[in-house]
């Protein structure tokens, strides 16, 4: 039986969740059940369809058995069937204390039939003036919703 995630933030938790534990069934549950969804990595190439973002997830989670993502500096717009969260992420790999990152990240949330899923993921490398903005925050920083219009 497919989860259904009552709100976007339900799928961003469960995607990001999934990542920590290199848990592919439950990464590629969050996605949307739709011929073009998207997901580009910090190396710029974009995946279009499950196959392909399944395969690039099981090979990163095959060089990388644990990694740990914190989100921060939320900014999130939420519409009746359309949700966009842009996130700051900091990785962690394996017992490394030093981060990576930080990336920047836009998750697309598109409400159907079986609740929310993600449509698209784009993370890329910060600018330094992003990185100084970060350092010494961690967690959620409680951003306030926005409403599309």
């Amino acid at each position: 039986m497919m989860a259904v995630f009552a709100t976007p933030e339900d799928v961003e938790a469960t995607f990001y969740e999934a990542i920590a534990r290199a848990d592919l069934a439950a990464l590629m549950s969050v996605w949307a059940d739709d011929e073009e969804i998207v997901c580009i990595h910090p190396t710029g190439q974009r995946l279009t369809g499950a196959a392909a973002i399944r395969d690039s997830w099981r090979a990163i989670f095959t060089n990388n058995p644990q990694l740990t993502v914190r989100l921060s500096r939320a900014v999130r717009w939420s519409g009746m069937l359309l949700a966009v969260h842009n996130v700051v992420e900091t990785l962690y790999i394996g017992d490394e204390r030093k981060p990576h990152g930080p990336m920047l990240a836009t998750n697309v949330f598109q409400r159907g039939a079986s609740g929310w899923r993600l449509l698209a993921h784009h993370a890329s490398t910060a600018a330094d003036r992003d990185a100084a903005e970060t350092s010494g925050s961690s967690g959620s920083d409680g951003a306030t919703p926005r409403t599309l219009h």
